[in-house]
């Protein structure tokens, strides 16, 4: 399908110059018009709308029609010879149907693709049912929203790989401050106690270190990082720009689709145009939506046990920071662990009771689920972990997640929703039919999907944001389902502990997309996993004192 010329600007561009001013195009000059006079049946610009007052002030309600109504101005000549043109052959126009093919046709189409075809009409002949344009717009306004959703994905995704960089790169620049000044600091000790004439070798003694420090930041890994970044940032982009390229051009499609609608060869082609579109957008989303496969490249495995620990090792939670540290928390041990961007255990606490999950609040803090002891913030500060405030529940506390500062917390048979303050705000959904129904939950990153797992029974299910079943999905792998976990760009990852494997299902929750590991790849009792944007790794934490790290694409 042919498409429009895209702008870099806002969405209200994205057809270039498809209205232009009707007193500059006298001059010979083409500017985007911004209103529309239906009295005078010119276009203006915000210049010489000013000049407007034959029909009294320009902002009077009948009339000239800003840009905030434009369905109230008349199809431009643009897209009227957009409509008319086949989008395979450029110079002719659009002039048979074919129903055997639902395909709009010119005269070299019909010569080389249709000539055998039974139900080939022109466009005059063919009739539509009224609800037809109503379906349709449904479909073009779901595919609107979901547009809009995977270029907000995306551009999370890149707000997050920049604030990594920027965290790398601010303490680079620290530690090379420290060094200077730790230097800067032993010269002062040494010379004072120095003769006055060895004060100049002194200082030109400062000025080689100091240049070799610097010397060292410049080639550190900042270059290295900032062209990683540049990589990995361009896919994203790239997606980002087809999003807002495709929004561009359905939108303008639907607005000429109901402007058309009492002309009926034109209303009939901007449909199946429109369905054209539509299916581009279906296509190209299915491809770079939340439901992209991870391809894992390589896995490794950590030691996470450390010499304080009197059992063997079991993860029952894992979170990646936004830096590349990962909190890990060890069942057995009652502890929670900080491991660096290299997964070596740089600090641990001591938990006075058993934790069961835990969530990110902030890039510095993170939330941890102690059963029936409440759940307790934690914040990293220097590769330390800092308790902090604690929270005290009226039932048990399992699983923990948050999002746009409310905390969904899974009480065994029922979820719960509260604020970071602590206040209980609803119980969303509850099953009493067993014990552990309600285990681990996860939100999707628009926050318009729970999902749970069951420890004693294989399902997922999917719920609304006010607790509404939207879907149960059921897989004998999904016996003793307890880690879960949904990626920033809305992947879902759920551990099957009885079955040995990590699987990928389905952002509808309705099906699985894949297995992506296990018990050949090491996979052992799988408790808890989570995705590093930062490092672009699926991290599981399971019985062992080894958590596995998975490099996927």
């Amino acid at each position: 399908m042919a498409t429009f010329p895209v702008s870099s600007g806002a969405e209200e561009n994205v057809v270039d110059k498809e209205y232009c001013c009707s007193i500059c195009k006298e001059q010979n000059t083409e500017i985007n018009a911004t209103f529309y006079c239906k009295n005078c049946n010119k276009f203006f610009c915000e210049q010489c709308i000013n000049s407007h007052s034959k029909h009294g002030l320009w902002f009077n309600k009948q009339s000239p029609y800003g840009k905030d109504k434009i369905m109230k101005w008349p199809l431009s000549k643009k897209m009227e010879n957009y409509l008319l043109t086949c989008d395979i052959h450029k110079d002719e126009k659009l002039t048979k149907f074919c129903k055997d093919h639902s395909r709009l046709c010119c005269y070299t189409c019909v010569v080389l693709d249709h000539s055998r075809c039974i139900q080939l009409k022109v466009l005059s002949e063919v009739k539509r049912q009224s609800s037809d344009l109503k379906k349709l717009s449904v479909r073009v306004l779901n595919t609107l929203s979901r547009l809009k959703k995977l270029q907000k994905y995306r551009e999370d995704s890149r707000r997050s790989m920049q604030g990594s960089y920027a965290k790398f790169e601010r303490n680079k620049v620290k530690t090379m401050r420290l060094n200077i000044q730790s230097f800067l600091f032993q010269c002062d000790n040494t010379s004072t106690n120095e003769a006055y004439e060895n004060v100049e070798y002194t200082v030109d003694k400062i000025r080689q270190k100091v240049n070799l420090l610097l010397t060292e930041f410049e080639n550190s890994s900042i270059k290295e990082q900032k062209e990683e970044l540049k990589l990995k940032q361009a896919p994203l982009i790239s997606v980002i720009k087809t999003c807002i390229r495709h929004h561009g051009e359905l939108l303008r499609l639907h607005e000429a689709m109901q402007k058309v609608k009492y002309q009926p060869e034109l209303s009939l082609i901007a449909h199946y145009k429109c369905l054209d579109k539509i299916q581009q957008c279906e296509i190209y989303m299915n491809e770079n939506f939340s439901d992209e496969l991870f391809s894992v490249k390589g896995v490794s495995k950590y030691k996470v046990r450390i010499f304080r620990d009197s059992d063997t090792c079991w993860i029952i939670a894992v979170c990646a920071l936004p830096d590349g540290q990962v909190l890990v928390a060890d069942w057995q041990n009652d502890k929670v662990k900080l491991l660096n961007q290299q997964y070596q255990v740089v600090s641990h606490w001591g938990v006075n009771a058993i934790p069961w999950d835990m969530c990110v609040i902030t890039p510095s803090e993170a939330a941890v689920a102690l059963g029936d002891h409440g759940v307790q913030f934690i914040t990293v500060t220097q590769s330390k972990l800092v308790p902090g405030r604690r929270l005290q529940l009226q039932h048990d506390c399992r699983g923990i997640v948050h999002d746009q500062g409310d905390l969904f917390i899974c009480s065994i048979t029922a979820l719960y929703k509260y604020s970071l303050s602590g206040t209980l705000v609803c119980r969303l959904y509850e099953d009493t039919s067993a014990s552990d129904t309600v285990y681990r939950c996860a939100v999707s990153p628009t926050g318009d999907r729970l999902y749970i797992t069951s420890l004693k029974q294989p399902k997922l299910l999917t719920l609304a944001r006010d607790g509404t079943l939207l879907a149960t999905y059921t897989d004998p792998a999904l016996y003793g389902s307890s880690g879960l976990h949904v990626t920033p760009a809305g992947q879902v990852l759920v551990c099957g502990w009885g079955s040995d494997t990590v699987l990928q299902v389905g952002c509808e929750g309705e099906s699985k997309l894949a297995t992506l590991a296990t018990q050949e790849d090491g996979v052992w009792y799988p408790e808890s996993v989570c995705y590093s944007s930062t490092t672009s790794s699926i991290i599981v934490g399971q019985i062992g004192d080894n958590i596995l790290v998975f490099r996927v694409e």
